[in-house]
Parts: structure tokens; sequence; C-alpha cells
């Protein structure tokens, strides 16, 4: 089709189109040598794998760019020409089209290749295709660039694009555009025209094919429709679709965008819009969905379209400094640096004409009356007072009555409140409204409660509150009402204090390390303090003076707060040095989310202003910085997006020696693990995620194998040394500003062991250490048997004498017994024969069961306790007087069960009876007791005597007792060791009642 006739038949409808297109908001982020960009004349651009954007200048070589920092490789890092204009990515390496040919950067090394300068760079399936100045090149791997014989008016010219749509390849140059099969052979298809072709893009199936000066020539390659031609691009650079629009990078005309459709202009992006040059090389979008700009002259561009309005000197401010923002009818006022004040409405910016006494100040705080009038307050010129009235008068046109109409006049009276009509201080912080009544917070003055009577004009101070009335910090930073009446003010030393019936209430220092209160808030009966250096604190109306920080699973991302404001959604948003941020609390007010904007949001002002911010009626949000006001618009906030960030390692070193990670870890996928040798054993991790939005929000985190993740941090490299031998993994995973984790990526390797680590070697070694082991083991336990051969027979004789020393000491302690009751029988026979017949019969049958028991090591507690009764009841026979006895046992063991010594017990209760109660004038009680705790057999004997030492006193030579208690002391001794037997006497009011045996033996029992 003729390019003449396409481009007048579309003529008249792109010119109707592009009347009726309108304005967009739009910003624009500039990175220019100051940032670091090497040079200003940026020709391409291209987003690797990683994240990365790569830059190709014109004269300051190739610059890879992270959001924040650029880093710069030129022709002393090994690249061949400074002078670049294309690039292109593909499989981990970068193809840098230059002045003098190609250059690969693989890693950190460049492979040149010298040629004609290269001009577009073209990549089909694993195939690199080079257009140059002088035809098609290809470019084999690692092989010199091959001249491909295409068209004799193809290989002579110069090729500045190269398309590839499904079916057929598409070449622009300077000698027209071009149709073929193939790359590889001769063959042109078509031939469109002659002029000067230079860009290429496909978008639904049309083909887009710009020329320098005749417009964009619209081909649908399926040749189902008619060509088309948009003429309104003139000297066109390049052709991108973002956004299924078309964006046309000119010479001289900065950028048009065009819709796909309709082809009508929808805007055009140039000096008036904010770029500062109009020569653009390219447009592009990276996977976040920014717009980057190259220019030839203005550096690097990112475009936002975003929620974000902002206004500087270059939108009609007379200052960039907003100092303070007050919303009031329909109009937001501002404090415009130290030009004075100004009005923002629908129709655009106001400027407030300069007052007289009060010019060339900085307007700190703005507010309005209940009548709607304004009050200004400022540094070191006091306060305006700016009255608006309106009148309705009637104006006669003419003499007739009948061309009478009314007429509203405005008229606007100033009126300044400072030091010479008698004000306290020319230095006001913050101002606060209620009907008539203003209460100025000053510096270092207090806080001053006026009214101004217009009719008089004069200054009425109700009160003034300072030092004096209680409040023990005045240098206010901040002062608002709660829903109560109550006027707050928070001070630079962290006090707190509200004004109540003309009273103040100082509350003190509610946080502790004297932390300075920047900013008050009040929100759902809870008061939030914004603080310089340690976040946002919170407490409830039932109790402001418990404060606690606020806190949640995400960091803000400054602690010092400026402004704080909640928006239409109940979310707050404080403002910093370094932007603002949004913050989601849940009910408890707890952090849910938070979301930060900075410079590379939309958020130029970056550093805001203190208490500098308001809400419009359609619930915008306004914020003052020191770089120019910005506008936070509720109906533009776009949808999250919640791209998910990647992770990839950028290099791996083997002690101090690199290996080709990415290349490498594509392929251990499939080829298996990474071996190295047993001194290896020293192994660097370099990896990284780029996020160009938020470059700082990055963090990190590993581990080795299967142990614990370290805790998140910003470094991006890890250093593993002394590893064991075997087999390992390394995993690392990234996250985001907003904490969005990345996949997991893994790194297997595995350390060769050396030779005295084989299996082999070791088992071979064991088996000798075996071998010597059993040798030594068979002589040494041959000398152990015989020694414990005779420590068994050494053991054996031992026990057989303790054995024979017990029956010893049972058989000493019987005859003494028996002893004993044959004299009392015998005392009995002359004075009571039948008493002592009955004696006989039950002496007769304790002493079976005692020749029974005799024979026995050991008897049941219960036959013990059995005989202890026959031999009490012997004893209750012969004795001269009665007395009462009681037995107890107390044991979750039977008693059947429990194992004692034969005749242990006998002798202490015959020496109870004996020499305690038949020597006691009182009627006599024996107690005996036995228990069991733990692993021991507790036996106790008391009774009621005189006591064992008064009783020893007493005692005859002839007396035998001390020697059965002798005897007994020594069976318990060689039963339960030394100091086991305890005999006291029994005191109750320093007198003796009694006396008490104690001893414990070994627990035994018959199972």
């Amino acid at each position: 089709m003729n390019f003449i006739h396409i481009r007048i038949s579309t003529l008249l409808f792109t010119l109707l189109w592009a009347g009726m297109s309108g304005a967009q908001n739009n910003d624009l982020r500039s990175y220019t040598l100051e940032d670091g960009l090497p040079q200003s004349q940026v020709y391409d651009l291209v987003q690797d794998e990683i994240g990365y954007l790569w830059l190709g200048t014109r004269g300051g070589g190739l610059a890879q760019f992270d959001g924040e920092n650029f880093i710069t490789f030129n022709d002393r890092d090994g690249l061949a020409s400074n002078y670049i204009n294309a690039l292109a990515f593909s499989n981990d390496s970068l193809f840098i089209g230059t002045q003098q040919g190609v250059s690969l950067k693989v890693k950190n090394e460049f492979l040149n290749f010298e040629m004609p300068e290269v001009r577009a760079i073209f990549r089909h399936e694993d195939r690199t295709f080079l257009g140059t100045t002088s035809g098609l090149y290809s470019l084999g791997q690692n092989k010199a660039p091959t001249k491909i014989e295409l068209h004799e008016a193809i290989d002579t010219y110069s090729i500045a694009d190269i398309l590839f749509d499904g079916q057929h390849f598409w070449i622009a140059s300077n000698s027209g555009l071009w149709k073929l099969e193939s790359l590889d052979q001769k063959g042109v298809i078509e031939h469109y025209e002659t002029t000067n072709f230079t860009s290429l893009t496909l978008h639904k199936g049309q083909l887009f094919a710009a020329t320098f000066i005749d417009g964009i020539l619209i081909i649908d390659v399926s040749n189902e429709k008619e060509d088309q031609i948009i003429t309104g691009p003139l000297r066109v650079n390049h052709l991108s679709i973002i956004n299924d629009q078309l964006w046309v990078s000119t010479d001289s005309s900065g950028i048009l965008v065009h819709d796909t459709e309709t082809r009508g202009l929808i805007k055009k992006l140039n000096r008036r819009n904010g770029l500062s040059a109009s020569h653009i090389r390219k447009t592009m979008t990276d996977r976040q969905g920014n717009i980057w700009i190259a220019t030839s002259g203005g550096g690097l561009y990112k475009y936002f379209l975003n929620e974000f309005t902002h206004f500087d000197k270059d939108t009609g401010l007379e200052g960039n400094q907003i100092y303070a923002v007050h919303y009031t009818g329909s109009e937001l006022w501002i404090s415009n640096a130290e030009a004075g004040l100004a009005t923002i409405d629908s129709l655009g910016i106001h400027r407030i004409p300069a007052i007289e006494d009060f010019s060339d100040v900085k307007i700190k705080t703005i507010t309005s009356d209940g009548n709607g009038d304004i009050w200004a307050g400022s540094d070191g010129k006091g306060m305006l007072y700016r009255v608006t009235r309106q009148e309705q008068q009637l104006i006669a046109e003419s003499t007739a009555l009948t061309d009478l109409k009314i007429d509203t006049i405005t008229t606007i009276d100033n009126y300044i409140i400072n030091e010479t009509i008698g004000f306290p201080s020319n230095w006001i912080r913050q101002l606060h409204s209620r009907g008539d009544t203003i209460w100025a917070a000053t510096y270092n003055d207090g806080i001053v409660k006026l009214q101004y009577s217009i009719e008089d004009e004069q200054l009425i101070i109700l009160k003034t509150f300072g030092s004096e009335d209680g409040m023990e910090d005045v240098l206010i930073r901040d002062m608002k009402a709660d829903s109560h009446g109550r006027i707050w003010y928070a001070t630079q030393s962290g006090h707190l204090g509200y004004l109540q019936n003309n009273e103040v209430i100082h509350l003190g220092q509610v946080l502790p390390h004297k932390i300075p209160i920047n900013t008050l808030l009040f929100r759902n009966k809870h008061l939030y303090l914004g603080t310089a250096g340690s976040g946002i604190w919170y407490a409830s109306e039932d109790d402001y003076t418990q404060f606690k920080k606020l806190s949640g699973s995400k960091r803000l991302t400054s602690n010092n707060s400026y402004q704080l404001i909640f928006d239409s959604e109940e979310n707050i948003w404080m403002g910093t040095e370094r932007g603002v941020d949004k913050i989601v609390l849940n009910k408890d007010n707890e952090i849910v989310d938070i979301s930060h904007f900075g410079r590379n949001d939309g958020f130029l002002g970056i550093e805001t202003c203190l208490n500098a911010v308001a809400k419009d009626h359609q619930g915008n949000l306004w914020f003052g910085a020191i770089y120019g006001l910005t506008k936070y618009d509720l109906a533009k906030t776009p949808q999250e997006t919640n791209l998910k960030p990647s992770i990839h390692f950028e290099n791996i070193y083997v002690g101090y020696r690199p290996l080709d990670s990415l290349s490498f870890y594509d392929g251990i996928n499939e080829r298996g693990t990474l071996h190295l040798k047993p001194n290896e054993d020293q192994i660097s991790f370099h990896y990284r995620a780029v996020d160009l939005d938020h470059p700082k929000g990055i963090a990190y985190r590993f581990k080795l194998n299967e142990s614990e993740w370290s805790p998140w941090s910003t470094n991006s490299e890890q250093r593993l040394v002394g590893l064991a031998f075997g087999a390992h993994r390394f995993s690392v995973q990234s996250r985001n500003y907003r904490w969005q984790t990345s996949d997991t990526i893994h790194f297997p390797f595995f350390i060769e062991s050396p030779l005295y680590k084989k299996a082999w070697f070791q088992w071979l070694v064991i088996g000798l250490g075996l071998l010597i082991i059993l040798l030594v083991t068979w002589r040494y336990i041959r000398r152990v048997k015989h020694k414990n051969k005779l420590k068994t027979e050494q053991l054996e004789l031992q026990n057989h004498l303790l054995s024979l020393e017990q029956k010893a000491l049972r058989l000493q302690m019987n005859p003494h017994f028996i002893f004993n009751v044959l004299n009392g029988i015998k005392a009995m026979g002359n004075s009571d024969p039948e008493k002592m017949n009955h004696t006989i019969n039950s002496f007769a049958t304790m002493l079976r069961e005692i020749l029974y028991n005799s024979r026995k090591e050991n008897i049941s507690l219960a036959q013990e306790i059995k005989t202890l009764k026959k031999y009490i009841e012997v004893e209750l026979l012969m004795a001269p007087k009665p007395f009462t006895y009681a037995i107890t046992t107390t044991s979750e063991i039977d008693s059947e069960e429990i194992l004692i010594p034969p005749m242990l017990i006998q002798p202490f209760v015959e020496n109870s009876i004996r020499h305690g109660i038949l020597k006691s004038s009182k009627d006599g009680q024996l107690q005996i007791e036995f228990k069991t705790a733990e692993d021991f057999l507790y036996c106790t004997i008391s009774d009621n005597g005189p006591g064992v030492f008064e009783s020893q006193k007493a005692q005859t030579a002839t007396d035998h007792q001390s020697m059965a208690l002798t005897v007994t002391q020594e069976r318990i001794e060689s039963i339960s060791g030394e100091n086991t037997l305890i005999i006291k006497e029994i005191k109750e009011a320093d007198a003796i009642v009694g006396t008490r045996v104690a001893f414990k033996i070994p627990l035994e029992t018959d199972y």
C-alpha cells in the first residue's frame, strides 16, 4: 500500500482524537550524574533475570542499577567501547552492542568481538543476530561473528531493529522495512518503502513499524486488514507497548502515547511534564510495573501512574517548603515557604498577596475559627488573623427601579497579633480554635487563651498558662483537643498535660528516657503520640499515663514521627524524614501491615514537616514536606500488586576462586551436586534479590542443611568455613519491604573425605584395632578373672564370718534373757504357785518361738511382733504392778512381707519394763512403733519411766542389762552402720517423763 495514501487517510481521525485526549496524573523521578549515573545519554536499557536494570550510555559505558546505586563498567574493566547502542540479556549473559562491535558480559568478564557498529541485538531459538551499520551478523557460541548475506539492499545498510511475528522475520533498516522467511538465507518476501525505519513492536497481531520522519506504519501480520499509519510522531527512535498503549520515543518531541486500538493520542510527556530532555531513546516496563525512560542528555527517569500528586515550584508553588497545612470549607490553606500563604481548590493554586508586617516569614501553623476565618502562627512575627466578610448590596444599573440587582461584595481584613500589641510571644508553635476563642501554643512562653474584638481592634487575653500554673515544661511541640473539650499539649522533654476549666493538669513525663513528643492524635478513645526517635505510643482514655509502644509483625520505616493522621479506612499515616508510612492496625492496636511510600513510590516531598498534614472532605490526605506538597488521592489508590520477590545466586567462591555460579546452578538440577576436594572446605555464597522500588527493604535469611533459619538480615553474602566432609545443602530466601517471601533456592555440594575418612580405610583401621583390642582384652580378662576368683573367695569367707558373728550375738542375748525370766519364776515359787505355773506355760510357748526364730537369719515383722507380745505378757505375769502397752505399725507394706532379724527389739523392751516402768511410781505405759519410709524400717520404743540416765545411776554391778544393750547395739551397727541407735530421755517442762529408743535398719521384704 502507498505510504502517502495511508498517511492522508488517517490524519483527520488522529487530530480529532488528540483534541479529545485529556491529561493524566503523572510524576517523574530522575536519576542523573549526581545519583551515580555515569553519563546523561542513555541509549538503551534492559532488565535481567535477577531484577537489575542495565543501562547502555554514550561515552559512560555500562551501568548496573538496583533501584538505589549504580555500578559502572567501562573500557577500564575490559569493555570494548564506552559508546553503547543496544543491550540484550539471555542465558545469564549480557549482550552489548557498541561502536566497536559486540561484547558479552559473563559474570565479571567481558568477551569482545570486533565488527561494524552494532545497532540492534535479536535473540531467536538460542541464536544471536546482530544488526549493524553494515548488514546482519550471526554470533555463534564462543565463535567470532559471521556476516549473513540476505539482500544487496540490506547487507550494506544500517539495521535498526529485528522482529519475529511467529511466522516471518522483519528487519527495520535505513533502506526500508523488509519481510523475510529466514535470517539464514536469501529470500526477501516483501519490501515496504525505502524510507528510514527505526523501531518495530508487535501487539495483538499488529506490527507497528516506526520511521524516523514519516510516522508509524501499522501492518496486520495476518493480512486480513489494510495497513494504517499514525502520522503524528516525527523523528521516532523507539516503540514500546506498555499497558496496551503504544509509547513512542522521539528525537525532539519527548514521548507520545497512543491508543493501540483507535490510534488516537492519549498524552504527551516532554519538558512541560517534567522531563529535562526531549530526546528520548527508549521506554520500557520492569517486572514491578514501573515505566523507565532513557533519554539523551537528561539521564534516566522513572515514571509513576499512582495515587500521589506532587506540587512544587515547577507546578505553581512559590516555594518548595510547606510548613503548615489546613483544610477548611472547600479550600486547602498552606504555608508556602517564606512566600506566605496560598490556597488550593478545584480551580488550582492561588497565592495570598503579601501582608504588611507579616511577609518573608515561616508560618508554622494554620487554623480556622467558628466563622471560617483564618489564623496563622509564625516564627518571630506573631499571628495573622484574616477575616473574610461577604455583604449583599443593591446596585442600580440605571435610574429605573427595575434595573436594581443584588451583588455580593467580599471584604478581607488582616490583623497582626504580636508583642507590639501586648501578646506574650512572637513565636507560635501551634493554634487551636473553638468558636471565637483561640489557644496559641508558644515556643517557650506557655499557652495563651485569647479572643480578638474586630469592632474595637483589641486583643483580649483570657488567660496565660505557664510554669507558674503547674506546666513543668513549656517547650511545646504540639497541641490538640480531645472529644471532651480538653486542650492537650506535648513537649520537647516528653511531658504531657491538658487544660480544663482554666486549670493546668500536668501529667509529667509519660514516656521513658525523656523522649520528645512531636505530635498528638486522638482517635476512638485513644491518644497516639508521635515521637522523635521512638516511634508511636498509645494509651486508652481510661488511663492516659500508661502508654504502650505501637508494635506488631512489621516495623516502622523510621522512628521519627513528624505527622500523624487517620485516613477514612481507619489506617494511621505517619510522616517521617523518609516519606510516609501507611500503618494498618487491628482492634488491639497491633500493627498488621505497613506500606512505605518514598521517592521511589511517587512521594517526592520526602522529608515531611512537623504537623503539616490534613484531610479534605473527600478523604484525600495532604502532606507538607521540605520538597513540596503531596496529595494522596484516595480515589486513585491502586490495587495492591503482590509481586512475589525472587532471589538468585550471583557468585559462589570456593576458597577464593569464583565459580560461574549462574550457569552452573542451572545445570546442577540435571547433573547433580558440586563435588569439592577435601581441602576445599571454605565456600562463600553471594545472592541477591532486587526491588527497584524499595531497594533498602530487602532482607535475607539462610540455613545449612537442616539447621534452623538464621535471623533476617540485609547481608547478601555468607561465608562458610571449616565445613564437615560429606553432603551439604545451602538454602537462602529473601523478603521484600512488605515481608513477602521468595521461594527458597538451594545449592547442593559435596566435600570429598580424605583418605583417613574413607570408609574402606576406616574399616581396615577398625579391623586392625579390633584385633589388637581383642588380644589385649583376652589377656586382661584372664588377669581379672584370676583376681576376681581370689576376691570372691575372700568375700565368701568374710560373709561366713559375719554370719557366725550375728549368730553369736543372738546366742549371747538368749541366755541372758532366759536367765532373767527363770529368776522371776523362781521368785514366784513360794508366793504364788498358781501364777508360777501359768507363767511357766507362757514362758515355754515364748521360748519355743524364740528358739525357732533364732535359727533363722530373718523373720517377718508380724512374727517379731507376736513374739514381743508373748514376752510382754510373761513380764506382766512376773511384774509386781500392772502396766499397759501398745504396738503400732505404719506401712504400705504388709507386716508379713517385711523381714527383720529375730530378737532385735526384745532387749530394748525388756530394758524399758525392768529399768523404766517397774522403777517408776506412775502407772506404766509402753509404746512400740514400727514404720517404713523410703528404704528403711524405723523402730521406736518409748516408756514413761524415770529416764535412762537416772536408771543407770541406780544400777548395781551385778545388773546384766547393760550387756544386753551393748550386744543389741553391736547387732544394729553391724546391719545399719554406726550412730544408728539413738537413746534419749523424754522431757516435758524441764521434767523427765520417760525414755525413747529409736533406730533404723535397711528395709527388706520377702518378694
